[in-house]
């Protein structure tokens, strides 16, 4: 399988599998990632295959390996003699990730509007609307799909596999925030920057892609702080 192919699939799992079927381990694995993103399951919270195995009506292994390509995505923890655990959200980490993708996506986004042609910009400009009328329409989950693949179309523009493997984990991890502090009143200005950011690759100006890249990012993570309840809170608190 085609490593972008598969980095796409891995970064959607709720969408269309491209052509190629999906395995019993897919299928607990999408499921088992929404669950975690929509906060079904509770950051800290112990995973404990034969209760999920029943959940899902399988055995254990495609719940074993369900929950390693998840640890791989830094969305669970999986520790020896102890099992599996959704990971902690904290400030800390949700700095360290988006220290991680000012790193990486600017980087990739220059080198995507460098490249970049018609047909891109239009499946492109195709999930940034589809994205916007699904987020109006309530739909949680169509949203954060098109947003994701608004993002990842410009991103594979880049030809850059590495790129694409690296930002993978860190995009994940951040989805996790996005649904535990929603910023809905700044939804309006993230459309702005994600079309300032399309414009500028569909232009092939690097050097506005990028920054408009790094202030998206920066902006996002100033939002999402602004809205992630202080350290120290816990679970009851919080509610």
């Amino acid at each position: 399988m085609n490593s972008i192919v598969a980095a796409q699939r891995e970064l959607a799992p709720g969408t269309a599998t491209g052509g190629f079927e999906r395995t019993l381990a897919d299928r607990v694995t999408a499921e088992l990632h929404r669950m975690i993103l929509r906060g079904e399951f509770h950051a800290g919270e112990a995973l404990r295959i034969q209760e999920l195995a029943a959940r899902f009506d399988t055995s254990s292994m495609p719940v074993r390996e369900a929950l390693r390509r998840l640890a791989a995505l830094g969305l669970v923890d999986l520790v020896p003699h102890r099992g599996a655990r959704v990971m902690e959200l904290s400030r800390a980490d949700l700095e360290d990730t988006f220290r991680t993708r000012l790193a990486l996506e600017p980087l990739v986004t220059g080198e995507a509007a460098a490249k970049f042609d018609e047909e891109q910009y239009a499946r492109a400009e195709e999930a940034l609307e589809r994205h916007e009328r699904l987020r109006l329409a309530g739909d949680v989950e169509g949203a954060r799909i098109a947003h994701t693949e608004f993002h990842f179309t410009i991103y594979r523009a880049s030809a850059s596999r590495w790129l694409l493997l690296a930002i993978e984990p860190v995009w994940q991890n951040t989805e996790r925030y996005r649904f535990a502090a929603p910023s809905g009143a700044s939804a309006e200005r993230s459309h702005r920057e994600h079309t300032e950011i399309l414009q500028a690759c569909h232009e092939h100006d690097v050097e506005r892609a990028v920054e408009a890249t790094r202030q998206h990012l920066q902006g996002a993570m100033d939002r999402m702080l602004d809205v992630l309840p202080p350290a120290g809170t816990t679970e009851n608190e919080r509610m």
